[in-house]
């Protein structure tokens, strides 16, 4: 016999206990660690109204490219921090005003 038998019900019979949930839920907060703290219906509500609005917005002009720089390059700009993308495309727009025919 391979593994430990530790449960005696079949796959079937512990699907249809998780059916119901025990008396109190699942999952009891202590009431210590506020990481731990199950979120409330009003926070599940919006991070699912932050994931929906994720992305580029609506009437950008952007197009996703893949582009191959300098590791040097790409580290300073990740560097200066959030927003660097924004800021490299920036450097480039800055570029083409120089360097416009």
């Amino acid at each position: 016999m391979t593994g430990s038998k530790t449960n005696q019900m079949t796959r079937g019979q512990i699907l249809e206990a998780m059916k119901t949930p025990p008396p109190g839920g699942y999952y009891v907060w202590d009431g210590i660690d506020e990481d731990d703290r199950p979120a409330t219906e009003e926070e599940l509500r919006a991070g699912i109204a932050l994931a929906r609005n994720r992305g580029r917005p609506s009437g950008s002009d952007k197009t996703q490219i893949a582009l191959r720089v300098d590791n040097g390059v790409l580290e300073a700009f990740r560097a200066t921090g959030k927003g660097w993308q924004t800021r490299m495309n920036e450097a480039l727009k800055e570029w083409l005003r120089g360097h416009a025919a």
